[in-house]
């Protein structure tokens, strides 16, 4: 046999997609040669050295004939060292080693030893044996629990190339790795507690409207006042992951390859909080070569933490426009348009000046007028627009700070989103992502209510988004107060989380 072909799989985006690898081996005047073609990158052109080494001392021997491997489609670029694995078994099945290998897709990296190392993209790559009707699905050991989620597929965790060979010509020696059952998902917070939080109750009520309707949120006030230590908390009182949603968080950070080794299904929201110096292809997404998935796409069904919001590059700040309105981001390449998800929570945190204390009652500003607008000016006012709650977060006085009382913990305050949640679902949406179209029919006012929106809206000179976010925030504070009908007092809580922003930046 010289001719034989095995089946790959290569990820685009947060999705995978079927290669054909065709291995032929012919006589040639040079036995040396082995070539890869079909747009391989370095990773893969590099293979040939592992392959040959791994066959070797792996104890099958390598054939005295010259290789030509062909991934297929040709005119799509193939990245990175997955391809190790079908690479080998192609040459193994044209020496006449093995055969069958119709029903089963490969993956995996190949060390020199022949062991086989672990690939990022599994649970995008089982998903896409199912597509195809692959039945068998050969990967790394280390990705084995994360692809077995996927039903319909028989995943088998492999250690070494011996084992793979055994695995294809003894098959019933072998069991696949057991999927993980749905109804078994529990998710298990480790967040801090809001417990730990002293003081602060106006901005723990902002933050638990935000929580249960998803809302954006951004917090001024002075340095040591807490912005940073109720952010970290958030994640801790939004609602579990649905097992859809952690099989789609878990896919992009398995494609971005910061999951953890041998770790299944992501059990947590996700919390990033990048720091200021970060790149605009660090937070959005992008760099050389295939397009990776940024912070924001990291971030998916989670929160995104970005700490000193003005001392980000205005031109990274920008870019969040499209992610907050969309909840994905598309990155165009020559080649090729990819989409990530990155529909997240905003949770921004500042201080209203340079040096922290403009406003502050016990402390004296040193910044000029000129300095603090030029400072607040870093953040546009059509960024401002799609955040939907602004929050002033004080110095905690004294005898907060050493109060013995109970604070209210994570736990209660969950409790409480989650069952605001439950309503917004059975709309089949959360309140921040509610559709135009949806917002006269659930935000409904009486007259005292259109009365309260019309005066905050000629006042503020809110925008035609504000005026919308209002409205959605006002749907949310009736959810948690178990309320069908919007009534002023949801309302005016509402506005109350906008009036920040006129303050500063007016």
């Amino acid at each position: 046999m010289a001719l034989f072909k095995t089946r790959s799989a290569a990820v685009y985006g947060i999705d995978a997609h079927l290669i054909d690898v065709e291995v032929d081996m012919y006589k040639s005047g040079s036995a040396r040669d082995f070539i890869t073609v079909g747009m391989p990158d370095t990773a893969v052109r590099e293979s040939r050295e592992r392959i040959k080494s791994a066959l070797i001392n792996s104890g099958f021997g390598y054939p005295n004939k010259a290789v030509t491997i062909n991934l297929a489609p040709a005119d799509v670029r193939k990245e990175g060292a997955g391809f190790d694995l079908p690479m080998a078994l192609g040459i193994l099945g044209a020496m006449g080693t093995v055969s069958g290998l119709d029903r089963h897709l490969l993956v995996g990296e190949l060390s020199l030893d022949g062991a086989v190392r672990p690939v990022h993209g599994a649970l995008s790559i089982a998903v896409c044996a199912r597509k195809q009707g692959l039945e068998n699905l050969v990967l790394p050991a280390e990705n084995a629990a994360e692809a077995a989620v996927v039903d319909g597929v028989r995943v088998f965790g492999v250690r070494h190339l011996a084992e793979v060979v055994a695995l294809i010509t003894r098959p019933q020696e072998f069991s696949p790795v057991t999927p993980q059952d749905a109804a078994q998902f529990t998710p298990d917070s480790t967040a801090p507690d809001f417990g730990d939080v002293r003081g602060q109750t106006t901005a723990k009520r902002a933050l638990q409207v935000a929580a249960a309707g998803g809302h954006n949120v951004l917090m001024i006030g002075p340095p040591g006042s807490g912005k940073t230590m109720l952010a970290k908390r958030l994640a801790g009182v939004l609602p579990p992951l649905s097992f859809n949603e952690a099989i789609e968080t878990t896919k992009v950070h398995s494609i971005a390859g910061i999951l953890p080794s041998g770790a299944g299904l992501l059990r947590e929201r996700p919390f990033r909080a990048p720091h200021h110096s970060i790149s605009d292809a660090g937070l959005i997404g992008g760099g050389p070569g295939m397009p990776r998935p940024g912070e924001v796409s990291l971030a998916h069904h989670g929160v995104l933490f970005l700490d000193e919001f003005p001392e980000f590059p205005r031109n990274v700040l920008e870019l969040l426009r499209q992610p907050l309105e969309d909840a994905s981001v598309t990155i165009a390449r020559s080649t090729m348009t990819l989409s990530f998800p990155s529909s997240f929570m905003l949770v921004a945190a500042m201080n209203p000046c340079p040096c922290g204390f403009f406003g502050d009652a016990t402390r004296e500003c040193r910044c000029t007028p000129g300095i603090i607008q030029r400072y607040l000016g870093k953040i546009s006012g059509p960024l401002l627009d799609r955040i939907d709650i602004h929050i002033e977060v004080p110095a905690v006085p004294y005898k907060e700070l050493r109060s013995n009382g109970a604070s209210e913990s994570s736990a209660e305050i969950r409790e409480r989103v989650e069952q605001a949640r439950a309503v917004q679902q059975k709309r089949g949406f959360v309140n921040s992502q509610m559709p135009v179209r949806m917002i006269r029919k659930q935000c409904a006012l009486d007259e005292a209510g259109e009365r309260t929106l019309e005066m905050a809206v000629r006042r503020m000179g809110l925008s035609a988004r504000a005026h919308d976010r209002i409205l959605k925030v006002a749907r949310t504070i009736a959810d948690l107060d178990h309320s069908e009908t919007l009534s002023a007092k949801h309302l005016a809580e509402a506005v109350q989380y906008r009036s920040l922003d006129r303050n500063y930046w007016s």
